[in-house]
């Protein structure tokens, strides 16, 4: 396939385009190739140095990204952008990043990964972000504790950033926003939800969540993040003959 025709595959999946107003990331083609075919494309979360490299050295000819490398205003090409973007043309890796509309997608965007993990039902959507809400909430299909919330979520049996177990020994309810959404939890006190779910803990809603007796889970910004670009590359794999492979950069985070 042709980076054309991919960002045809994926604007149809996901609808950046209706994103554009509240979104200042540059979702779509950030860097494209020569014109050459893709054979294979490459899945991470980041688009960092060590990502693009790998992308590189495995043969890729596209490397898809939640997090690429344009953020709403004119970067000056120097120093570590400049460097990545030298690996990206000399090896004629092309970039696509897709950032809210990837974590607001009810087929495969992060949140309703981490909803199918927990066993979340009668989804709705929770997490207003500039008029859009980009999370889910519902019922867990049975009440459970948030140590076995933890393990449901945990990408490659690693721990989460933080855990405020402030609510009842087991949570009923449950709202999901990855990444760093940690102020939504203020959102989620409103609402009366048992138990809430983000990538970043803040030391400012802390004693919100203290005092709301809410559960609280800081997944990691990038472990409840991995969950989009995989089921988006399992999609990929399953509708072409392209081949797919996810590249795993955990920062701890």
């Amino acid at each position: 396939m042709t980076t054309k025709e991919l960002d045809t595959y994926f604007r149809k999946l996901l609808d950046i385009e209706g994103f554009a107003p509240v979104d200042d990331s540059l979702n779509g083609i950030q860097v494209d190739n020569d014109g050459a075919e893709v054979r294979k494309v490459v899945f991470a979360v980041d688009a960092c140095l060590e990502t693009i490299t790998a992308a590189a050295q495995r043969g890729a000819g596209m490397l898809f990204v939640h997090h690429g490398l344009f953020w709403g205003k004119p970067s000056r090409i120097s120093g570590a952008l400049r460097e990545r973007i030298r690996v990206l043309l000399e090896h004629n890796v092309a970039l696509y990043g897709v950032h809210l509309p990837l974590d607001a997608n009810l087929e495969v965007g992060n949140n309703r990964v981490l909803a199918d993990l927990v066993g979340l039902r009668d989804l709705e959507p929770f997490g207003l972000y500039h008029g859009k809400k980009i999370g889910v909430k519902g019922y867990l299909t049975e009440p459970m504790s948030v140590d076995e919330v933890v393990k449901k979520i945990s990408f490659m049996n690693r721990g989460p950033a933080a855990v405020h177990s402030f609510g009842k020994k087991e949570s009923r309810t449950c709202a999901i926003v990855s990444g760093g959404a940690a102020f939504e939890s203020l959102e989620a006190i409103e609402e009366g939800i048992d138990l809430y779910i983000t990538g970043e803990a803040s030391h400012s809603v802390y004693h919100y969540a203290l005092e709301g007796k809410l559960n609280m889970i800081a997944g990691g910004h990038y472990s409840t993040e991995v969950w989009g670009v995989r089921r988006v590359m399992e999609r990929l794999a399953a509708e072409t003959e392209l081949e797919v492979e996810f590249i795993d950069v955990p920062t701890g985070l």
